[in-house]
């Protein structure tokens, strides 16, 4: 333990949307600044609006107890995003200006934030207000560019999995093309680890695309091979024409034109996103939480955890702003599900 870094008081704020493992990387932060530095832990309240308003607690290590298998966030998060240009009640950067003012009056020597690329953004942004800022990845959609994973994808794969697992069974029962919807505006990764680990025989995810004709020649070939029934994972965020429609609405509409079978459509929604976090999650939020504040009591900000090949280390948070990690076009899993004959969708 350094001098510096006994006493230090240090803020933590969850952002953005809830997802499993939040509490777990809370406790592995309070835990290790109180137990190994001797830090003061702050909570603030709801994100970014509690920086705004400045609501927060103090946070003793008895206060961490117990939280490790709740989901969601004891913090309370929000979506506020405080550089948002626009807003009629704060303008002219109002917000970062009230946040750094706010940060100081706290007596803040460093603020964690968990989130997704909408929070590591934010979090980016403040670091060069001058805040020393440390960025914890999570979401279920494992899309923060700079980390092999982040902690809720794979709770949320648990969660796809068993509900692909179930509807196996109704599918089977009833003879129908069943259709289910997973998270992942822009990425796949979702849907695609869901679908190969469900067995779904036709799986679409935002970078691959699709073609109309592949998936109704792949579906009536299925139906020409007595194939009893079909099981299809669509991610959200896929191409369509129509807003209004779903994308497994959407889908179901293609495949009604082509074959016989019923179609029917399931949106699993939120429920992704609730419940306890699985032991991995667990164990990458708690790595996370830990290893933010080592870089706090190094000094070192700026930076949002990491963990690439299975080695803890960080990146900056100048370079994972604004950007997405996409599922690779030319994954080698992609691939071996194709030799399965599972249908991407495309040639």
């Amino acid at each position: 333990m350094t001098k510096k870094a006994k006493g230090m008081r240090i803020g933590i704020l969850t952002a953005g949307g809830d997802c499993p493992g939040i509490n777990a990387a809370i406790r592995g932060v309070g835990k290790t600044a109180i137990v190994k530095y001797g830090m003061e832990l702050i909570g603030i309240s709801s994100g970014y609006l509690g920086l705004i308003n400045k609501e927060f607690v103090e946070l003793k290590e008895n206060d961490l107890s117990g939280i490790l298998t709740l989901g969601g966030t004891i913090l309370g998060t929000s979506r506020e995003k405080p550089f948002k240009k626009g807003e009629s009640i704060f303008n002219k950067n109002e917000k970062p200006l009230l946040i750094k003012k706010n940060y100081e009056e706290m007596n803040l020597d460093a603020l964690v934030c968990i989130g997704g690329n909408g929070t590591q953004k934010t979090a980016a942004l403040l670091a060069e207000q001058g805040m020393n800022i440390i960025g914890i990845p999570k979401t279920i959609d494992n899309d923060v560019w700079g980390t092999d994973q982040t902690f809720g994808f794979d709770s949320a794969v648990w969660i796809a999995t068993d509900a692909i697992d179930r509807l196996h069974t109704t599918a089977n029962s009833h003879k129908r093309i069943m259709i289910i919807e997973v998270m992942g505006h822009h990425a796949g990764w979702l849907a695609l680890y869901s679908g190969i680990a469900g067995g779904g025989d036709l799986i679409l995810i935002p970078e691959l695309g699709y073609n109309e004709d592949v998936i109704k020649n792949y579906m009536q070939k299925r139906v020409e091979q007595k194939k009893a029934y079909s099981i299809i994972v669509v991610a959200e965020g896929i191409k369509k024409p129509k807003k209004e429609d779903s994308a497994a609405k959407y889908i179901a509409k293609l495949i009604r034109k082509q074959v016989e079978l019923e179609t029917r459509e399931t949106i699993l929604g939120y429920i992704q996103r609730g419940g306890s976090p699985s032991p991995m999650d667990r164990l990458l939020a708690t790595r996370y939480g830990t290893q933010a504040v080592d870089l706090i009591a190094e000094g070192k900000f700026g930076q949002m955890v990491a963990i690439v090949d299975n080695i803890s280390t960080s990146i900056s948070l100048k370079e994972v702003e604004g950007k997405v990690r996409n599922v690779p076009t030319d994954l080698p899993l992609i691939q071996k599900a194709k030799n399965m004959d599972i249908c991407f969708g495309i040639d």
